[in-house]
């Protein structure tokens, strides 16, 4: 809530804040004038911060895949805090391989973390924002859930998977006076990539492998998460925030470009889209005649 010389009293809670976007989402936080629950495997860099702002940071372990864990973390910072103001749904992971490379084990565990340990937070913060009448989850998705990229085929089903759950998630909590967004940002320097998964590789895929190591190479620049953290900090102070929110003018070009290009190809094939319904009886249904 804002006070009347314009600084906040929020509590948040976020996940993945031992590091890169999620630690600038808490130091932001911080600097705004908010507490914060942070969250995350590694509780080193937690204790740190906590240590460093006494009496507004509770530092938490949790494995979001564990979903009693992340209950009983949610209930530690609303027992800790009083509330939940807004809930950041950072935690994530990169397992890089072309689909076919997947082994399960592999498939289930980017699943798990991206899109299961999202829902899990989302579940286990909904009752205090409900009651409350109030709140904002923030769901980190990627620019990875506006279109399908070769090597990063799991990842983008993770992010897919996550944004038609908040999709609906949306439509079901606005009632309650909870508000939700999406952000799909672009690349920023975080480990994401120093700490990804890689599948064994299969050498049919050597070629495309080259083709996308050589186009990394020649234009990847990312920029640095205090930037999107300026960007959050502007979502959640809206009084009306949108579902979705790009981050970075390379994201923001390409949501445009595969929109057009999915609404060229929609216009093509319109005949046979439309030629495919045609609505009858229900089966077994009482002709006209009969009734």
């Amino acid at each position: 809530m804002r006070t009347s010389a314009g600084s906040t009293d929020r509590v948040w809670f976020i996940t993945g804040a031992s590091r890169g976007l999620g630690r600038a989402f808490a130091d932001a936080a911080l600097a705004a004038g908010d507490r914060v629950a942070v969250a995350a495997r590694s509780t080193g860099p937690l204790e740190r911060l906590a240590a460093a702002h006494p009496g507004r940071v509770l530092p938490l372990g949790l494995d979001v895949t564990d979903r009693d864990a992340v209950f009983a973390a949610v209930a530690a910072a609303v027992g800790h805090f009083g509330r939940l103001d807004i809930v950041v749904n950072n935690a994530g992971m990169l397992s890089m391989g072309m689909v076919e490379e997947f082994g399960e084990a592999e498939a289930r565990a980017q699943l798990d973390v991206n899109f299961f340990g999202a829902l899990w937070v989302s579940q286990a913060v909904l009752p205090t924002l409900r009651e409350q009448g109030s709140g904002h989850l923030v769901q980190i998705s990627s620019i990875a859930a506006l279109g399908g990229f070769p090597s990063t085929g799991l990842y983008s089903a993770s992010k897919f998977a996550l944004e038609g759950l908040s999709e609906a998630l949306a439509l079901e909590a606005a009632g309650f006076g909870v508000k939700v967004s999406m952000v799909q940002p672009g690349g920023y320097w975080t480990d994401l990539y120093t700490a990804m998964h890689s599948t064994g590789t299969l050498d049919a895929y050597d070629p495309l492998r080259a083709e996308l190591a050589k186009q990394f190479a020649e234009g990847s620049v990312d920029s640095d998460p205090k930037l999107a953290a300026e960007a959050l900090l502007k979502l959640v102070d809206s009084d009306e925030p949108p579902l979705r929110l790009l981050l970075g003018s390379m994201v923001y070009d390409l949501a445009f470009d595969i929109a057009r290009t999915r609404m060229d190809t929609w216009a093509r094939w319109e005949g046979v889209s439309r030629a495919a319904e045609h609505a009858v009886p229900a089966p077994g249904a009482p002709a006209d005649a009969d009734r």
